[in-house]
């Protein structure tokens, strides 16, 4: 596995694999055991506009391919990705700390997504539009945006770079990725591989590893990209969203969440639990889409809470590796820091620790709190680790109050053995996905996916992606002509 991370640790621009000018290295661990998997130079602001100047050149005769040329390539990544599957699920499970469950998770949504963005580059279509004026025909062509930058996050690296990388190429853009730095080679790198062995034309992927303290806002502020896709905390979207606008760039943001799971007082409660532990504790809690806070009705609380509790405590800690494994390491140990003391706090400012998960490293075992005093702010924030807040409610309305009180709206889910129900619940709670009867982790390449309020702005996904990465150009026809004024 050593030599699979050494041989990506460069940048790759314009089609050469090199490595990085600037003055320091990052260094990328196994968050398990520490090892060290390589190390990569980083790239300086110089090398940014290196890789968007590339991008800018080699995008022109990319927008004018055949479409079904475009596809090809995609069609040939998937290919490359299901050869590799094994290979890449293992550098989940080093790099990031990924259970296999989770390896296996990932790419099966990426394998999904790379078929989706075949598909979409051949469904842009323009459209021909009355003119109130005699002899004009307006037709409107959907073009591909040029160039556009990418900054993926680290917990769905290869998933969620892949989710904006893909469907851009698709459409006839070129990309600059540039990837955490805990995750330079699954969510950077290997795309550049993956791509190359594809066929993709030098110049049209870029990979640059390098960090805000190397190049400062370069990313966002050069000319060439006119769309930025970022996934990522809703404090550096805002960030991104602010640089883009005083740029007069497009900027898709998908950013945190703090979403609510509500069990109805008709649930099935054996299944809400099952879905409530998934959905907090799948790859530690580190996904975006994690249940924060689970709302139970005080009418099935009790039940609700031992079986959860008990469900919980049997969760295994420890190597991600071994498949038994369901919760492996935090990313890394500030983040790991992080998380044990807040439930320290949380705890002391009165609620309960029904589970009080230990800290090893930077594996924490899962906690369970609650008795959290209404306003807490920990209730209004974004917990991205193994912590699960259950919070009691007193009907419908209550529920739906309690979980719209939160900055975020990104997704949630409702349990109720009445479907409709369930339906009018979530239509009341202001986020951008809900889901009746289920978990709060979902994906799916044709649906609309984002969120609202500090959960991000536009939307990725089927119809949405080519609204992110294409603009419309009118022309118009004069067959006759035209009489003026003067």
């Amino acid at each position: 596995m050593s030599s699979f991370f050494t041989d990506l640790a460069q940048q790759y621009i314009d089609g050469e694999w090199r490595p990085g000018k600037g003055s320091w290295d990052i260094i990328d661990f196994n968050p398990y055991d520490g090892e060290k998997l390589a190390s990569i130079t980083v790239a300086t602001a110089g090398e940014v506009d290196q890789a968007y100047r590339a991008a800018e050149r080699a995008q022109r005769e990319w927008a004018d391919t055949n479409p079904y040329t475009r596809r090809a390539v995609l069609e040939k990544a998937l290919r490359v990705v299901e050869e590799r599957e094994s290979e890449i699920g293992d550098a989940i499970v080093a790099e990031l700390g990924g259970t296999r469950l989770k390896a296996g998770f990932e790419l099966h949504l990426a394998k999904e997504f790379l078929r989706e963005a075949a598909r979409l580059a051949l469904r842009p279509a323009g459209q021909i539009l009355p003119s109130p004026t005699d002899g004009k025909e307006n037709r409107v062509y959907r073009v591909p945006v040029g160039v556009v930058g990418v900054i993926s996050p680290f917990n769905f690296p290869f998933l969620l770079s892949l989710k904006s990388v893909a469907p851009a190429l698709a459409l006839g853009n070129a990309v600059v990725l540039k990837p955490h730095q805990n995750t330079p080679v699954c969510g950077g790198t290997l795309l550049a591989r993956v791509f190359e062995e594809a066929g993709l034309p030098a110049g049209l992927l870029n990979v640059v590893v390098t960090d805000i303290a190397e190049i400062g806002d370069a990313l966002l502020e050069h000319p060439v990209p006119q769309v930025i896709s970022f996934t990522g905390s809703d404090k550096v979207g805002r960030h991104v969203a602010t640089v883009c606008a005083a740029n007069f760039k497009k900027a898709v943001l998908e950013l945190g969440g703090n979403s609510a799971l509500i069990v109805l007082d008709d649930a099935d409660v054996d299944y809400a639990v099952d879905a409530a532990v998934f959905s907090r504790y799948i790859h530690q809690g580190q996904v975006c889409m994690a249940a924060n806070r689970i709302l139970v009705d005080r009418a099935v609380e009790q039940e609700f809470t031992e079986k959860f509790v008990a469900k919980v405590a049997s969760l295994r800690v420890g190597d991600p590796a071994d498949p038994a494994t369901h919760i492996g390491p935090l990313i890394n140990s500030s983040q790991a820091e992080a998380i044990s003391k807040l439930v320290d706090q949380t705890v002391e400012a009165g609620a309960t620790a029904l589970l009080h998960g230990t800290v090893d490293g930077n594996l924490v075992g899962p906690s369970v709190l609650t008795g959290i005093a209404d306003g807490s702010p920990v209730l209004h924030q974004e917990i991205f680790g193994p912590v699960a807040l259950l919070v009691p409610f007193d009907g419908e309305d209550e529920a739906v109050r309690i979980a719209n009180d939160t900055p975020y709206g990104l997704s949630g889910a409702v349990h109720t053995a009445n479907i409709e129900r369930g339906v009018q619940v979530g239509k009341r709670i202001r986020t951008g996905m809900i889901h009746i009867n289920d978990g709060t982790v979902h994906d799916e390449p044709v649906v609309p996916f984002g969120g609202e309020k500090a959960s991000g702005l536009g939307r990725l996904n089927g119809d949405a992606m080519t609204e992110a990465f294409t603009t419309q150009q009118w022309i118009s026809v004069q067959h006759g002509r035209s009489r003026f004024p003067f």
